[in-house]
């Protein structure tokens, strides 16, 4: 086994958890001087040692002793500074190369359906309109009618030839990344930390898409700052993605009778959106007091005030960034559950692979980051 392969999988766990080398040694059971040595590849240790510091730390022998290939075409940003970040790129490779081994060895690969848009919309000039017309073109790329709400976007996206990875991590500052087709893609990974709302989710999903459309030109690792121009297009482009105008105007009016918030919820509700993608695009029509009327009569029906710097009433109408345009699940009225975004097509593989004896259950419990009783269960239950 490669020291510095040991050496640098433990350093990066430990440095993920913000564990010290104390803290890691105390975990895994050993001596700090004999852990330092294991991660400074000083020494070469058995697998028994191996697989207790793997039990100490939470992790699999496997993911101690696999070189991980390093993703250089990604687009991860984050609000805030992620000690995690290696680790996320590390799981997300890792993850990419299962999915395209599982492909190539069932050789059942969807085709990417946006390759000849992506290089249309690269000679429009960058903007709210671009971001507008790359939403319509998308849909209709994918079939969909002009006022049909998007019910399964997880399944739109592997129909369409990008992987998706729900990746839970305890932070409200990482919603998603995206990598693209010259490092294994396209994929998107979506935070799908349970205090996030699933709105958000399914947001952050669509507004990865708009990344792999229009910013292609901006996937490097080692860029880790937004871009406001980017993320406001980009949240435009998911935000009629999800809601084109015809169609919200056209239920909008449907529920003329009803009181405001109902409106709001209701609309909502058909398009698997936030209330404040539905706030957002009315006040594109009247103006940013649609919010502070939408929070008075809330909290009159609810005796819940919904917190001022979450809708920021003095934005411009196309002010989409990314920190105001969450929520978390707690502050969602009327929110969705998490069955409103699932993905299927790996588990559908490992299935495949499993039922044709091409890979083992374990390799196939690996894969999905299962332990072996759970995969047990599963294969139990399929019918």
């Amino acid at each position: 086994m490669e020291q510095n392969i040991i050496g640098n999988n433990l350093r990066r766990i430990r440095e993920a958890n913000g564990w010290s080398q104390d803290k890691a040694a105390e975990l895994s059971g050993i001596s700090r001087p004999a852990y330092r040595n294991i991660e400074t590849g000083a020494s070469t240790p058995k697998v028994s040692t191996l697989q207790s510091i793997a039990d100490g730390l939470g992790v699999k022998l496997q993911d101690l002793i696999t070189p991980v290939r390093t993703l250089e075409n990604v687009r991860f940003r984050a609000l805030k500074r992620m000690n995690s970040r290696e680790q996320i790129l590390n799981e997300v490779a890792r993850w990419l190369d299962d999915f395209n081994y599982l492909e190539n060895l069932l050789q059942n690969k969807e085709n990417y359906r946006f390759e000849d848009l992506v290089h249309r919309l690269s000679s429009v000039q960058a903007g709210v309109e671009r971001a507008k017309r790359a939403a319509e073109l998308a849909r209709e790329e994918l079939d969909l009618h002009e006022k049909e709400p998007i019910r399964d976007i997880a399944g739109l996206l592997e129909s369409s030839g990008i992987k998706l990875y729900p990746i839970s991590l305890a932070s409200d500052g990482f919603f998603g990344l995206s990598v693209s087709e010259l490092d294994g893609g396209p994929a998107v990974a979506v935070n799908v930390w349970e205090r996030i709302s699933v709105e958000r989710w399914i947001f952050s999903a669509a507004h990865e898409l708009g990344h792999l459309l229009l910013h292609l030109d901006a996937y490097n690792v080692n860029e880790s700052q937004e871009d406001d121009s980017q993320e406001t297009e980009a949240n435009i482009f998911a935000s009629y993605f999800l809601m084109p105008q015809r169609a919200f105007e056209s239920e909008w009016e449907e529920t003329y009778g009803l009181a405001f918030v109902d409106r709001v919820l209701k609309v909502k509700r058909i398009f698997q959106v936030s209330y404040k993608t539905v706030l957002y695009r009315l006040a594109e029509r009247d103006g940013g007091s649609v919010w502070g009327k939408f929070q008075a009569a809330y909290k009159s029906r609810t005796g819940k005030t919904l917190k001022i710097m979450d809708e920021p009433e003095a934005l411009p109408p196309h002010s989409f960034h990314q920190s105001m345009s969450e929520v978390l699940r707690s502050q969602e009225p009327d929110s969705l559950s998490a069955s409103d975004f699932i993905e299927d097509r790996l588990s559908r593989l490992v299935r495949l692979a499993i039922e044709s004896d091409k890979i083992t259950l374990s390799r196939g419990a690996e894969i999905l980051r299962l332990d072996l009783e759970a995969m047990r269960e599963r294969v139990s239950s399929w019918e």
